[in-house]
């Protein structure tokens, strides 16, 4: 990644003596879609506000767009739909739009060309006149979203871009970053819907008690395979042993039954050949696609941090 769009290195924040995030360390491409994954309570929030420069670190550097945290002009070529929004409700959705053009220094004639445009593109093109406050939920999500692409961004924050839609919302969102993505425009995405993120980021960090605990290509996740698999007499030796085939291995006591991950289905011919071989009694191997949100609990964990 010759020159990320954004490049973090051990940000930090505190409030007094409660540390939000810890260790933000982080690189993105440009024209990436990059997923932010992490509990309740992980410090998602905290670090997405540092990086627009609407709360200042305790510690640690960064770099957005190749500036610092907080530069002017940089923060003009951003977009950002916050997750708990509070719209303009007595404005029609044209003059809302219109409004955050104006706050953008776009012109008259900028406008006037972009807004009919945006709203075509999230579904809005007939309520262009409605007052936001006869908007649903989802129509509201629509409309940020247009406001968050009004000045054509290099770099798009999406906090829960798809909350409150029905299932072609979503579907529209999606077709929306992948649009974006095309055009080289990078999408910072924090969503608890793993499967939005499944079908549309090309990585992903995990965070947690505000820490980066791994980087994940979603392509790797793709090729990886959970096993499960019995076998006659498990002992802590063959535990420790199966570790050269995958990672993640345990022993579930309650029914013999011995659970890894490996990098690639091609290793699980490998892995019952060598149990054969050191003469276990192999009596199950079942192997399946490991999804998302299994990775997510393998790497994070089942506890909620709130």
């Amino acid at each position: 990644m010759s020159s990320p769009v954004i490049n973090t290195q051990k940000l930090r924040k505190e409030f007094g003596t409660k540390v939000a995030v810890a260790d933000l360390t982080l690189q993105v491409g440009r024209g990436e879609v990059f997923g932010f994954l992490g509990p309740n309570g992980a410090g998602k929030t905290t670090s997405v506000k540092m990086l627009l420069g609407l709360t200042r670190p305790t510690a640690g550097t960064a770099v957005i767009l190749n500036q610092p945290l907080g530069h002017r002009q940089t923060r003009a070529k951003i977009g950002f739909l916050p997750e708990h929004f509070r719209f303009h409700e007595w404005l029609r959705a044209d003059e809302f739009l219109d409004l955050h053009g104006r706050l953008y220094d776009m012109s008259t004639a900028e406008r006037t060309a972009v807004i009919p445009d945006l709203l075509e593109l999230v579904g809005l093109a007939d309520r262009a006149d409605t007052k936001l406050q006869a908007f649903s939920k989802g129509m509201l999500q629509r409309i940020g979203l247009a406001q968050a692409l009004l000045n054509s961004p290099e770099l798009v924050f999406l906090d829960e871009p798809t909350s409150g839609l029905d299932p072609l919302g979503r579907r529209l969102v999606r077709d929306i970053i992948n649009g974006l993505r095309d055009e080289g425009t990078t999408v910072f995405l924090n969503s608890h819907l793993l499967s939005e993120v499944e079908q549309t980021c090309d990585r992903v960090a995990f965070i947690r008690n505000g820490r980066i605990l791994q980087t994940l290509a979603l392509d790797a996740v793709d090729t990886q395979v959970q096993i499960t698999l019995r076998v006659g007499q498990p002992t802590p030796q063959l535990l420790a042993e199966l570790a050269q085939f995958g990672e993640h291995v345990r022993l579930n006591e309650r029914n013999g039954r011995i659970h890894l991950t490996l990098p690639h289905e091609s290793t699980v011919p490998q892995l019952a050949q060598w149990l054969i071989t050191n003469d276990y009694t192999l009596y199950e191997l079942n192997p399946q696609s490991l999804s998302l949100e299994e990775r997510f609990l393998q790497i994070v964990g089942t506890v909620n941090n709130e």
